[in-house]
């Protein structure tokens, strides 16, 4: 009997080696160098915890063939990162056997491929401030595929006086960052130094940041991009107003009626972009539909919301917030008829005229000066492009939506294009 604490404190011990053994476990994964397409060797992999201000928690190095080991303790979330000619590759750590495969790209200090489509700049003014958040939208379409990284990766320029609040990147696999950018030696100039990596499935790199200004009812924004911008745009709240500076033309962009959206194509270094504002007010929340949504949610069939139309004061009138869209079932088939209409209309406008005709005959005077129809053509296809893109910034079309226009569109100009070369 004088053996039963002794044996009861080995099978104790037992119990919980296993469940250390159980928290502990291997994960493996091949680091592969797009750029070559070959497995990338002697590069640092580490295990990192972001719940814990990203602590290295294993490390490792990759071997000739690109594999690597890392002991992965305890099921939280985590990340594994690969560092790769001195730039930062990410994914989340793959749970159970999964494997941590990661591609990382040879690096340059500039690669050709590398664009800002659009910048936006969200402008908010209340008590005195003026707040202002912009978003860079970024490609890399370099080939052969390359990371732009160095000491200086994006630069860009703010007003003299801004205070910068906050700021992130978002990788093209969807993973944010938390980056607060590094001032240069000229003042309002800095720079982020998150790599810039090749898109992903159409999927680019995006910049956010946020910042302040002293506001007493009236100021004047004087941009100024040091890379071509294809879409410049400002968003704001309808009770502020705004005009542009003298000599610079500013698009309206009429779709969303909660916000103004004015916009510039094509702004490049040099290019005034000058704007002024007066008046204050907010930008409507992405959120709000949700959190309504969740304060009226959680009730079954049986009974009815609090908030369902005509049983709060003036119910009955209008459609209620979040009510879906009566044609959102059918959506996929209007734009897939949108695509095809498109298309159909292109093979009718480009065309070779009908051999036999003779340029007496209507038909011939019809299909007359192609070169000047193809223009046409190539014109108003630019336009739509255009507006689809003034669209994706006003907020009126969802990612998808822009997505299938903008590819059944780009098949008709690519037709219209070599047709006309």
């Amino acid at each position: 009997m004088k053996l039963t604490p002794m044996i009861f404190r080995m099978v104790t011990l037992g119990f919980l080696l296993a469940g250390a053994r159980a928290q502990a476990a291997n994960l493996t994964g091949t680091v592969t160098d797009k750029t070559t397409g070959k497995p990338s060797a002697g590069d640092t992999v580490v295990l990192v915890d972001p719940q814990a201000g990203m602590r290295e928690t294993a490390r490792a190095t990759s071997d000739e063939r690109g594999h690597y080991s890392l002991n992965r303790t305890g099921n939280g979330p985590a990340l594994v990162r690969v560092t790769h000619q001195g730039a930062d590759y990410f994914i989340a750590a793959p749970q159970g056997n999964a494997p941590g495969d990661i591609a990382v790209y040879d690096v340059a200090a500039r690669v050709d491929g590398v664009s800002t489509e659009q910048e936006i700049v969200d402008v908010e003014a209340e008590n005195g401030q003026l707040d202002i958040t912009e978003h860079y939208l970024v490609h890399n379409t370099s080939s052969p595929r390359r990371t732009q990284f160095s000491s200086n990766t994006f630069e860009f320029v703010l007003p003299p006086e801004a205070v910068l609040d906050g700021a992130e990147a978002t990788r093209p696999n969807g993973l944010p960052t938390t980056a607060m950018p590094r001032p240069l030696a000229e003042k309002g100039h800095f720079t982020f130094n998150v790599p810039i990596q090749p898109d992903e499935g159409g999927n680019q790199t995006l910049f956010e940041l946020r910042y302040h200004l002293t506001y007493s009812g009236k100021y004047s924004f004087d941009p100024k991009v040091l890379i071509p911008v294809q879409f410049f745009a400002v968003r704001l709240p309808k009770s502020i107003v705004f005009s542009a500076a003298a000599g610079v033309v500013y698009v309206p962009v009429p779709q969303n009626p909660a916000i103004q959206t004015f916009l510039i194509k094509d702004a490049v270094p040099g290019k005034p972009l000058g704007f002024t504002v007066s008046g204050s007010g907010s930008l409507p929340r992405d959120d709000q539909g949700g959190q309504n949504s969740q304060q009226g949610g959680g009730q079954e069939s049986g009974g009815q919301e609090a908030n369902a139309p005509g049983t709060g004061p003036g119910g009955g009138i209008g459609t209620p917030i979040n009510t879906p869209d009566p044609l959102s079932k059918y959506k996929g088939w209007i734009l897939g008829g949108v695509a095809l209409l498109l298309v159909v209309a292109a093979a009718f406008l480009l065309r070779k005229p009908a051999p036999g005709l003779t340029p007496n005959t209507g038909v011939a005077q019809a299909v007359a000066a192609p070169a000047e129809k193809n223009a046409a053509l190539l014109n108003a296809l630019k336009e739509e492009l255009f507006a689809l893109e003034s669209e994706k910034i006003a907020g009126t079309l969802t990612a998808t939506e822009y997505a299938e226009l903008k590819a059944a569109l780009e098949v008709v100009l690519k037709r219209a294009l070599k047709r006309s070369s």
